[in-house]
């Protein structure tokens, strides 16, 4: 076996709470109402501590951290930058046009192309719309152009039909039409879904499963597509309206040489919003950083916020231990890190050791404590009242009864018809030897027998009586009678086996309850 030592940086964990810390941490809970149910998900949404501190975040840390990551991301951007980066590039193709003309006309033509390049819209939605149909003269510039429109087409098509990405660089007729073809029964698919129906996928998957690897249920489909759609929606809701404004002009003027593919994506986001919950999905992001962005890059990390939105959703979802069972690791670990990422699997392991310890067994499939469980939490409440107790003098009361029935004591008496018969040989011996003189043999006499005497035990019945009206719950009292009485009966069956202790609940009417009864 290999051992690796390294230097201390605070960070190391010495030991992991183990079962009876992960019942500690439930015991006031359980105490409280009684709720198994209820006592592990404050578990999980709390995490554990072993008594030395040491211990494993819950649910709410790793909610904490989620919100902290993505607060850094929005105070380091500035989302604004994206369109000013795409005029950035409109201005290098107008300015390579400019410089061409310049080289290669003269006169008046020349004239009349710098005069239509100085008429351009200064925003950037009209320069990339008026461009698409103008002749350029320099073949770099409209080599530079056709670049930025296959760009923008991959990033504001491509999240949305990102199986299509070869077709959207072309843009061919053909690629056109195709397109539009898988869009109609894309959009026929959303429709019969929304009226109930259920579509025929596997035809749609045959003809068109290549554009969509991986998806293999209309469900994963819709869920894929709204995501994708989410992106853009959010990129946009986080805009100022005139930066919106701008974006959306630009994704219109990219299809302006295909009406009919401009009506089917239009289409597919009404069907989408139809079947998929696209209001839960986008969200508005207010950005407050200074460092630039790219729109492919704005695009990626709205894709980013709204992972990290989905695994803030889930954690929130979080009741049982089979809810974060669901949750991916790897969505953590992407998110948070790897840290993160074993923190939830320790999160995982909690009823497993409950489980192993004999503190929960499964009864169908809910899980129950056990009998040893409320012995252990008996015990805890036993430690928490003496824990509060403070420290007194030493007791002046002696006890110095005696009788029959109980442990052997450690001073002896002379024999009387009816005592135990614990011989204590010495003495005997002694009274004979002072009786009959020295020598032997030793003679003993009926009255030489000497025994030991035996401690006074008595048995007792104890009655706790728990007010059980809405006053001791609402002023908080009711935890704390459950608590001593549970360390009551913890003492009893420790100390005093043969005693009886009955506990009974009264408001209305008294019952009595069983001390396994308490925590449940």
């Amino acid at each position: 076996m290999l051992i690796r030592y390294s230097r201390w940086d605070g960070t190391q964990r010495l030991a992991e709470p183990d079962a009876d810390d992960l019942l500690a941490a439930m015991a006031d809970d359980l105490l409280a109402d009684g709720d198994l149910a209820s006592a592990l998900r404050r578990l999980l949404q709390q995490g554990a501590r072993d008594p030395r501190g040491q211990g494993l975040p819950g649910l709410q840390e790793l909610l904490r951290q989620l919100r902290q990551r993505r607060q850094q991301e929005l105070d380091r951007y500035d989302l604004g930058s994206a369109l000013e980066d795409i005029e950035r590039k409109l201005a290098e193709v107008v300015q390579t046009e400019r410089q061409g003309i310049e080289r290669r006309l003269a006169g008046e033509e020349a004239a009349g192309r710098l005069e239509a390049l100085d008429r351009l819209p200064p925003d950037p939605a009209g320069r990339l719309r008026e461009l698409q149909g103008y002749a350029f003269v320099e073949p770099e510039a409209r080599r530079l152009f056709e670049e930025l429109l296959r760009s923008l087409r991959q990033q504001m098509l491509g999240p949305l039909l990102a199986g299509m990405r070869q077709a959207l660089e072309g843009m061919t007729p053909a690629d056109r039409q195709r397109m539009r073809e898988m869009l109609q029964e894309l959009n026929r698919m959303l429709r019969e879904r929304a009226a109930g129906e259920e579509p025929d996928f596997e035809a749609f998957r045959a003809r068109w499963g290549e554009q969509f690897p991986g998806v293999e249920s209309l469900d994963q489909l819709i869920a894929h597509l709204a995501r994708q759609a989410a992106q853009v929606e959010s990129l946009l809701a986080s805009m100022s309206p005139a930066q919106r404004g701008q974006l959306e002009a630009m994704l219109q003027s990219l299809l302006l040489q295909d009406e009919r593919l401009d009506a089917a994506l239009r289409q597919l986001a009404a069907g989408l919003a139809a079947v998929a919950p696209l209001d839960e999905l986008r969200r508005r992001y207010e950005f407050r950083g200074d460092d630039l962005l790219s729109l492919d890059q704005a695009l990626k990390l709205m894709e980013t916020l709204g992972q990290m939105d989905e695994l803030e959703r889930q954690l929130r979802r979080v009741q049982t231990p089979e809810d974060l069972a669901r949750i991916d690791p790897k969505a953590v670990e992407q998110a948070l890190g790897a840290e993160a990422a074993q923190d939830l699997e320790r999160l995982r392991e909690f009823t497993r050791k409950l489980e192993e310890a004999g503190y929960l067994e499964r009864g169908g499939d809910r899980l129950e404590l056990t009998a040893r469980a409320i012995r252990k939490i008996a015990d805890k409440a036993l430690a928490d009242v003496f824990a509060h107790l403070k420290r007194d003098r030493v007791g002046r009361h002696a006890a110095s009864d005696r009788g029959a029935g109980g442990d052997r004591a450690d001073e002896s008496k002379r024999y009387e018809f009816g005592d135990p018969f614990l011989l204590d040989l010495k003495e005997t011996l002694m009274n004979a030897v002072e009786r009959g003189g020295p020598g032997t043999p030793v003679r003993l006499a009926p009255g030489d027998f000497e025994v030991f005497r035996t401690e006074l035990s008595t048995r007792a019945a104890t009655v706790v009586m728990l007010d059980m009206s809405r006053s001791m719950i609402n002023n908080g009292l009711f935890l704390p009678a459950k608590k001593v009485a549970l360390a009551l009966h913890a003492l009893i069956r420790g100390q005093f086996p043969r005693d009886s202790l009955a506990i009974v609940g009264f408001s209305l009417y008294a019952r009595e309850f069983e001390p396994e009864q308490l925590p449940r």
